[in-house]
């Protein structure tokens, strides 16, 4: 018998399993510092301070004491472009060129990205304060303007009329083009072509279309040439004509994002091409369908002249969107605001404060139905699929009791359940024997 030679100490010390945790980190050459990976640095903000109270302060001195130099524009102006300077400065101390550029595009970009905050901010607050005087009366939101004028005080009409026009007619613009513009966008990415380039091409031209250029062609198509009058389904025409290309441009942007390895795999199911778009396409780029619908949509509810154009003008109560002319927010806010009476101004003021808030109840209501993630889903629907999933159970369990009560399965229950069981009957007759054989 031949034993093996033991290993040396220090080839067993060396195959033994050691954790990397545990090893000793390689102690680092003199003179070498790890480089951080923070995104955020004590240097960068000290610059940013730096940079603008220098801008500041210089700013001032040109303002002040050297130049006849005045405005606040101005000021803000000179104040940011020596900001943008010393802070290209004081980078460069640490930085090379590529870092100061990325640092420079990084501030612009903010900067712009701040200022569209702050003008928005600035609209809603200017709009509610100037509204504010009526806002607080409840007859602003229940009545007409039938029995009330310009003299009158805020405590006498409203917008009812305006709120119910604006519904009605963007409910029927998003009836039309909701389908129209989803059906154009599948279209265009699932049956490729000259005609979809051309379609492609239509629509992106129409995206730009001015407002009062549609209501035009719906003037002179629906109202002179079918006599249809004017009226809130003339109005929803010429909204719809601008809301289409947005809701097709945008839902055809969103569909083309969508990978493509989904699609190979419906049809690699056998399944067809639009029954894919049905259930593939559509169902993973839904909120972006929404998003689409939530463009085309403020696109086409604050528009003023189309509405004038095809709706005509009212101060009455008009549900009737087939019949009569009727009134919209945009335009109510427009008929308000030329008034030199201050009661006026303000129910102006407050009919944009109602219509900023109508816009966001729909966008809200919008991502509530259409902002789920990709296979996820509603409480209703998680419902019917446990409903349906305990039918199924009962159905194959009935199956499966039948079976064994009719003698299907005795072959798989033995020979002492075939035994037991009856023969089971069948339904062809049985043959007759051949006299002639013996």
């Amino acid at each position: 018998m031949t034993l093996a030679p033991e290993s040396p100490p220090s080839v067993a010390k060396e195959r033994r399993t050691v954790l990397p945790a545990s090893r000793p980190r390689p102690v680092e050459p003199a003179g070498e510092r790890r480089r951080s990976l923070a995104l955020r640095r004590a240097t960068d903000t000290y610059a940013l301070l730096g940079s603008g109270a220098a801008a500041v302060s210089l700013t001032a001195l040109l303002f002040v004491w050297l130049l006849p130099f005045n405005g606040v524009i101005g000021f803000l102006v000179v104040a940011y472009a020596l900001f943008l300077a010393l802070y290209a400065l004081l980078v460069s101390f640490d930085e090379d060129g590529p870092t100061v550029r990325d640092r420079l595009a990084g501030v612009v970009v903010r900067t712009v990205g701040l200022v569209m905050v702050v003008a928005l901010a600035f609209v809603i607050v200017y709009t509610l304060w100037e509204g504010r005087k009526a806002l607080p009366h409840l007859n602003f939101f229940t009545e007409d303007m039938t029995l009330a004028g310009p003299l009158d005080p805020l405590s006498a009409g409203g917008i009812l009329h305006a709120i119910v026009g604006t519904l009605e007619q963007i409910l029927i613009a998003l009836v039309l083009t909701v389908p129209a513009g989803l059906v154009c966008a599948v279209f265009l990415n699932e049956v490729p072509g000259r005609f979809a380039r051309f379609v492609r091409t239509i629509v992106e031209a129409m995206t730009a279309l001015p407002s009062i250029v549609a209501g035009l062609f719906i003037y002179a198509t629906a109202i002179l040439a079918l006599g249809i009058g004017k009226s809130g389904l003339a109005a929803s025409l010429a909204l719809g004509v601008m809301m289409l290309p947005i809701i097709i441009r945008a839902a055809d942007v969103v569909i083309r994002l969508v990978p493509g390895s989904l699609r190979e795999a419906s049809y690699a199911l056998g399944t067809s091409r639009w029954r894919t778009a049905w259930h593939v396409v559509l169902p993973t780029a839904r909120s972006g369908l929404t998003t689409s619908v939530i463009l085309g949509t403020a696109r086409g509810v604050g528009e003023t002249s189309p509405v004038l154009l095809t709706a005509g003008f009212t101060a009455e109560m008009n549900a009737d969107p087939f019949n009569g002319p009727q009134v919209s927010l945009p335009l109510a806010t427009f008929e308000f605001v030329k008034s030199p009476e201050p009661a006026m101004i303000a129910r102006g003021f407050g009919t944009a404060a109602a219509l900023m808030a109508l816009v966001l109840l729909l966008f809200v209501l919008a991502r509530l139905i259409g902002g789920r993630a990709p296979g996820k889903l509603t409480r209703r629907q998680t419902h019917r699929r446990v409903l349906a999933s305990r039918r199924d159970a009962e159905r194959f369990a009935g199956r499966t009791h039948v079976r064994t009560h009719t003698g299907t399965g005795t072959a798989a229950q033995g020979p002492a359940a075939a035994a037991t069981s009856p023969a089971p009957t069948s339904p062809v007759p049985a043959v007759k024997p051949n006299r002639s054989t013996p």
